[in-house]
């Protein structure tokens, strides 16, 4: 299976979108495909070996549209691309409207004697001559509008219709009548009626639907100001070191292992590595950490952020597609494109739109025609109804909001990977925290170790050394603490042999033909081997809120360690703040329980797992969507009473946030998986959102994002059901018999216009949105 994204070209409406998506769907081996009119992009999941690009690309051309494929590269052109080409969209617009609007005000002032019944003597004659009015208006229609009568052929001749279906109805409605009723005025007259030309109507509602688009246009592009200001960090240049010459080349032409050097206030063009040098790097834009960060030989630098005042050399370690500002470019697209649940209403309703707007047009007609015989009134109000039935409104609703909260999200360091988990993220009802990593800076460090035959003969450094050279062989945080803290002790490490890693209890290897195991109580006490030995240690260190691990050589403990994990700053604050949002916080750790108690009461968790394996992290998620917060099945340790367990509830929505790669599994399993981005690849792929600076803030952030996003899409959807809901009655003249009054086409044609912008700017307003500092 491959994804493939395609920037579509020619859609109109939610319509639109509604027929590309079904060609694409019609395509064999197309899995599944998301098509979002906002971000004019469709999503594709299909089977290569059943289907290609090309064809996929000739479903969309032979439904009426255009696509072009989105490069994989994220580069400054690109972004530049993308603006020109929004610009020439806007000009060109702009010149129908102003041609629109200015024959449009001649139409009107023409028309002005007609509609008020009295003669007005500051107005030419010839402009309320009918031939006059068609020489007018005639190129607003033919040309102006060209786009809504192409597009209307071409849906028509492919069985579909869309919105410029209504229009091109409703205008041509108005222009061919009023020309009959020019070329043939007696005709009226003798069926007693008054030969009114109704010129002004299809020129004035083809200007301001095009007003309507050029402002929608333009709002649309703003939804999209998240992606070009990340597009538009990168540098376009590098300066190279090549042969020990020192040469600019662009960004496009640097590759892996290039040396670059980046002086005092530059961008650093691409990821890598520092090997000579030491600055201070402002990383800010891409990671949202305020404070300039040091850099020094072996340390990691992110393309995109900006050098400070020393001037450093660099190996680059990822390029073009691969670097991390490009993942982000990547991840906020998909998120943009991808639809969210709510959307589906909006879908289902669009699908027949169109048609039932048409049918309730004809209808419109037949039943004035019949009951008045007057074919001025059934044509105006079918013309009415045509004009003021908006798909796009309720095509914009979702997928505005959604753009502009994922892209409002990535400025505050938050990636969210789909519509979907932004939506999910406001219905969370249990949030699960892991301790190392997420709670804790996950940098730990020893600070207290004793052996049972204490220091004599040099017993300590000897029980070190075994244990340093065992655990370096590990990835694991605790690891790296032994492994740092022996070479603070100037104690060398041998070699390990037959090292093995036991999930969740601990590692073991022979060092010196001696079995050096190191792990936890819980380990030892399956292994059969006796734990009781330094008891007065473990008990004193747990309760302090330590990791306590035990060293043991051939069988017996020979000493035990005691492990810091200082909490994060803002833990206890985020843990208040997640409470008062109404969320059950629960945390999860493979941590003994009293330290694991020890940590959650500094913090105000009331409820722990620990001693948690990693393969038992998944399952602990899936018991909590399953029975709410039941407790049974994995004894879980509560500070409170336990008369004050709470009710299980089986609808519980359960979030995941963690770093490791043991928490990959977990991540996946929970409804929302939130990885810290300063953790593993692993967990982050795993993960639905992923905070980049690794600030526990950004939970509550993101789950205010999205509850601030889901309220202003259900607004919209609120605005563009009962636009039409209210609109299209009013059109077809239910008014009339009430009190005398018809919608004239021109304010239909207004309102219509102003649908889509209000929904539009109404979504913009998620732009303002700031976190709560907690």
């Amino acid at each position: 299976m491959d994804t493939l994204t395609l920037k579509l070209r020619g859609m109109s409406c939610a319509a639109c979108a509604n027929n590309v998506e079904k060609a694409i769907r019609s395509v064999r081996g197309v899995i599944d495909c998301n098509v979002n009119f906002g971000a004019e992009q469709a999503s594709i999941n299909y089977d290569r070996s059943l289907t290609s690009l090309e064809k996929i690309q000739g479903a969309i051309a032979s439904a009426g549209y255009s696509s072009d494929s989105l490069s994989e590269e994220i580069l400054p052109e690109d972004n530049d691309a993308e603006t020109a080409s929004r610009q020439a969209k806007q000009r060109e617009l702009s010149l129908k409207v102003l041609v629109g609007s200015v024959i449009s005000i001649f139409l009107f002032l023409g028309s002005l004697p007609m509609m008020i019944g009295v003669n007005l003597p500051l107005i030419p004659n010839f402009l309320q001559n009918p031939w006059v009015q068609l020489l007018l208006t005639s190129p607003v229609v033919f040309w102006c509008g060209g786009s809504f009568y192409r597009n209307g052929w071409k849906t028509f001749k492919r069985h579909t219709a869309t919105m410029d279906t209504l229009v091109a109805l409703g205008t041509s409605t108005a222009y061919l009548y009023s020309l009959f009723v020019t070329v043939f005025p007696r005709f009226l007259i003798a069926q007693g009626l008054i030969p009114h030309v109704y010129y002004e109507a299809a020129a004035i509602v083809i200007t301001l639907i095009l007003l309507g688009r050029l402002l929608e246009n333009r709002a649309k592009g703003q939804t999209s100001e998240a992606i070009r200001k990340l597009m538009g960090l990168q540098a376009r240049d590098a300066r190279v070191i090549r042969d020990g010459v020192e040469i600019d080349v662009p960004i496009a032409q640097v590759k892996i292992n290039d040396v670059i050097l980046v002086r005092p206030g530059e961008k650093i063009p691409v990821d890598g590595e520092v090997v000579a040098g030491v600055s201070t790097v402002d990383e800010a834009m891409v990671t949202g950490e305020s404070l300039p960060v040091k850099k020094q030989a072996g340390d990691e630098v992110i393309g995109a952020t900006i050098n400070g005042a020393g001037a450093f050399q660099f190996r680059a370690t990822r390029v073009g597609k691969d670097t991390f500002l490009a993942q982000i470019v990547k991840l906020v697209q998909q998120a943009q494109g991808s639809k969210a649940p709510i959307q589906r209403l909006a879908d289902r309703v669009t699908g027949w739109f169109v048609p039932a707007v048409i049918a309730i047009a004809i209808a419109t007609f037949v039943i004035w025609f019949n009951f008045t015989g007057n074919l001025t009134l059934a044509t105006m109000t079918t013309v009415g109804v045509l004009i003021i039935a908006c798909p796009c409104a309720l095509g914009l609703a979702t997928p505005t909001s959604v753009m502009v909260g994922t892209g409002k999200g990535a400025e505050n360091g938050i990636l969210i990977k789909g519509a979907d988990s932004l939506e999910l993220a406001h219905k969370i009802q249990t949030i699960v925290l892991d301790k190392t990593g997420t709670l804790t800076v996950g940098k730990p460090t020893v600070t207290d170790f004793v052996t049972v035959n204490g220091t004599a003969n040099g017993n300590e450094l000897k029980v070190l050394q075994l244990a340093a050279t065992v655990e370096h062989n590990s990835e694991h945080p605790l690891a790296a603490a032994v492994v740092k803290y022996a070479q603070s002790q100037e104690v060398s490490l041998t070699e390990a042999k037959n090292f093995q890693a036991i999930a969740g209890s601990g590692v073991e290897a022979f060092v010196s033909n001696h079995l050096v195991q190191i792990g936890t109580e819980r380990w030892f006490t399956e292994l059969g081997i006796n734990t009781t030995t330094l008891q007065q240690y473990k008990d004193a260190w747990e309760a302090a809120g330590k990791t306590v691990i035990l060293i043991a050589v051939d069988g017996e403990i020979e000493a035990v360690m005691g492990i810091a994990d200082a909490l994060k700053p803002s833990s206890t604050a985020v843990v208040k703040a997640l409470q008062k949002l109404g969320l059950e916080v629960i945390m999860l750790t493979g941590d003994n329980h009293k330290t694991a108690e020890a940590i959650a009461q500094e913090v105000g968790i009331e409820r722990v797992f620990a001693e948690v394996r990693p393969d038992q992290k998944a399952a602990i998620i899936r018991s909590l969507q399953k029975e709410g917060l039941g407790t049974r099945d994995w004894g879980l340790r509560k500070i409170l009473p336990s008369t004050q367990s709470p009710v299980p509830n089986p609808q519980s929505l359960v979030a995941m946030v963690g770093d490791g790669i043991n928490d990959a599994p977990a991540l996946a399993q929970a409804d929302v998986g939130i990885a810290i981005g300063t953790g593993t690849d692993v967990a982050i792929a795993a993960s639905d959102i992923t905070l980049i600076s690794g600030d526990l803030q950004g939970i509550v952030t993101a789950i205010e994002l999205s509850r601030a996003t889901i309220n202003n899409i259900r607004q919209n959807l609120f605005f563009a059901f009962i636009y039409n809901v209210i609109g299209i009655p009013i059109a077809a003249g239910i008014l009339f018999p009430i009190f005398g009054w018809l919608l004239n086409p021109i304010i239909a044609g207004a309102a219509m216009a102003l649908s889509s912008v209000s929904v539009v700017s109404n979504a913009l307003r998620l732009r303002n949105f700031q976190p709560k500092v907690t």
